[in-house]
């Protein structure tokens, strides 16, 4: 798959991947052209499988719409409600479930709390004016893909988007800033630009996402690491 590494660190699981019929690499190598739908299915050897296209196979199922969030800045319909809970205790709230999730998809329990700071600051009511929702700030559409019924149940919330960091992590080969420009901007979005997309928004998030994973791998507290500095 011709997606660059950005950096050494790495979050890899076993799961192999399959690009088929590699329209995905045209995408890659096209900046200025449309994205196309992605279409995946899992063989029964775990293999993952993807086409740009219909094959005729039945088993392939929609995995990606064909549209780039990169210039988005509003959906129609949504109301946005911003981050309002402002107490201390916010921070170590959703503890449990968090060390959970982390050990259940593998993956680090300092990068899903990264996520939820700089997603919703810990507020499970939170909505973004593209319609996010949730401490992991899941759209509708991932929110389905990871089996989540309720976006704003903050465990149903913390497992949804832990499970799609996982599978961010295996499809960019564990490399962190891929899997974290992912999470942003769509694996969509990576796999078109080769690399992390040229978005302002997507490359502060990248930033902003490592410098608090950093804070919560050197700091024992997770409230002193999250309280803004």
């Amino acid at each position: 798959m011709p997606v660059k590494a950005t950096s050494g660190s790495s979050l890899r699981a076993p799961l192999r991947l399959v690009c088929a019929a590699l329209g995905l690499a045209a995408l890659a190598l096209h900046p200025g052209s449309a994205l196309a739908d992605i279409f995946t299915y899992t063989d029964a050897d775990g293999t993952v499988h993807f086409s740009n296209r219909r094959t005729g196979d039945g088993r392939f199922k929609l995995y990606i719409k064909g549209d780039d969030k990169g210039g988005a800045s509003k959906r129609a319909g949504v109301a946005p409600v911003a981050p309002s809970d402002k107490s201390l205790e916010r921070f170590s709230r959703y503890d449990a479930w968090i060390r959970q999730a982390a050990a259940l998809y593998q993956i680090p329990e300092e990068l899903v709390r990264a996520v939820i700071k700089c997603e919703s600051d810990y507020d499970p009511r939170a909505v973004s004016p593209v319609g996010a929702q949730g401490l992991m700030q899941l759209m509708p559409e991932t929110a389905l893909r990871m089996q989540v019924r309720d976006a704003f149940d903050a465990r149903e919330n913390i497992f949804g988007g832990t499970r799609y960091l996982r599978i961010l992590a295996n499809l960019f080969n564990g490399d962190l800033d891929l899997t974290i420009a992912g999470y942003n901007a769509g694996e969509g979005a990576v796999m078109r630009y080769g690399g992390i997309p040229p978005y302002e928004e997507t490359q502060a998030y990248v930033t902003r996402v490592r410098t608090y994973y950093a804070r919560y791998r050197t700091t024992r507290d997770a409230t002193v690491a999250s309280i803004e500095p």
